[in-house]
């Protein structure tokens, strides 16, 4: 990966348009986007995810991040980071296996966008907390985890139109772009 890439983390709870806005400012870029490997990862279970499951699902996903950095000229979008797997794994196991926890001191990122929890649950079989009261938990939690960094976090929150347009002018912002 060429020393100048920014990686820029699309992060935040369930059902709150990570993932295609991780897709959009790709696009708009040119650049590669890494999707989350969870995802893909559960969806070949034939059973519940266990908290063994979650360190294959951080190493799968450090690879993927790794696979499309060497892709990138300028930026890379992550759908999410391993600071996800942590507060899955602490709020469902109450525990965080220790590779995680060492490979997160070791990952640097060079800017967070927070997804709000304003927009709308869209039911998906693999998501696991539409009560509001949740929806909040989470983001409270990705906040106050996040705010331990030093990396800089931008909160993106309103309409898609909203959404697109804080998420580029913080990257405008923080990047001179």
């Amino acid at each position: 990966m060429p020393e100048k890439v920014k990686k820029i983390v699309i992060i935040g709870p369930e059902s709150t348009g990570k993932s295609t806005l991780t897709q959009t400012l790709a696009r708009h870029f040119g650049e590669p986007w890494v999707e989350e490997y969870a995802r893909e990862y559960i969806e070949k279970l034939d059973r519940p995810y266990r908290f063994e499951d979650l360190v294959e699902i951080a190493q799968g996903q450090i690879k993927l991040e790794e696979e499309k950095a060497n892709q990138a000229n300028q930026f890379l979008f992550c759908d999410t980071d391993l600071n996800v797997i942590k507060v899955w794994s602490e709020h469902k196991y109450q525990k965080l296996d220790p590779w995680v926890a060492e490979q997160l001191e070791l990952r640097t990122y060079d800017l967070y966008l927070l997804t709000d929890i304003d927009l709308p649950w869209e039911d998906d079989p693999q998501r696991e907390y539409p009560d509001p009261e949740m929806r909040k938990y989470f983001f409270d939690q990705f906040e106050a985890l996040l705010s331990k960094t030093n990396v800089p976090v931008v909160k993106i929150s309103g309409n898609w139109e909203e959404r697109q347009r804080l998420a580029l002018n913080a990257i405008k912002v923080f990047f001179n772009q």
